[in-house]
């Protein structure tokens, strides 16, 4: 006889990797932004994933891909959960702190403030 093959919900998987804060949350991470599966793209929660898949998806301004390596009992502490699977995501690229980015909004100096205020005087005349 064959033994059939352990798997879990998609979703129910990356809450319990703590991936994403609740099943809501991973439910919408897979339909909205989509979770490739061993390369193909799963748009259904429900999907069942088991030992061995590869997950790649997008988080935040970072592409994660991993190898899912058990598929846990519960959503344990944050140690627990590193054990359920292998990062392989490429390193990020190194912050160039040479060339700070100036910083917008704020308040408007006084010259820059009557500049404002003459322009919407001739404006309106």
């Amino acid at each position: 006889m064959t033994e059939k093959r352990q798997t879990l919900r998609l979703d129910k998987w990356l809450w319990q990797a703590r991936f994403v804060k609740s099943r809501a949350l991973a439910v919408k991470l897979v339909e909205g932004a989509g979770v490739r599966v061993n390369g193909n793209r799963i748009v259904k929660p429900g999907y069942g994933v088991s030992e061995g898949c590869v997950l790649t998806f997008a988080l935040g301004e970072r592409v994660i891909v991993l190898r899912i390596l058990a598929l846990g009992q519960r959503r344990g502490p944050a140690p627990e959960a590193r054990m359920l699977y292998e990062d392989l995501s490429p390193p990020l690229a190194p912050v160039d702190i040479s060339r700070p980015e100036p910083l917008s909004g704020g308040r408007p100096e006084k010259r820059a403030r009557r500049r404002f205020a003459a322009a919407r005087s001739q404006t309106l005349d």
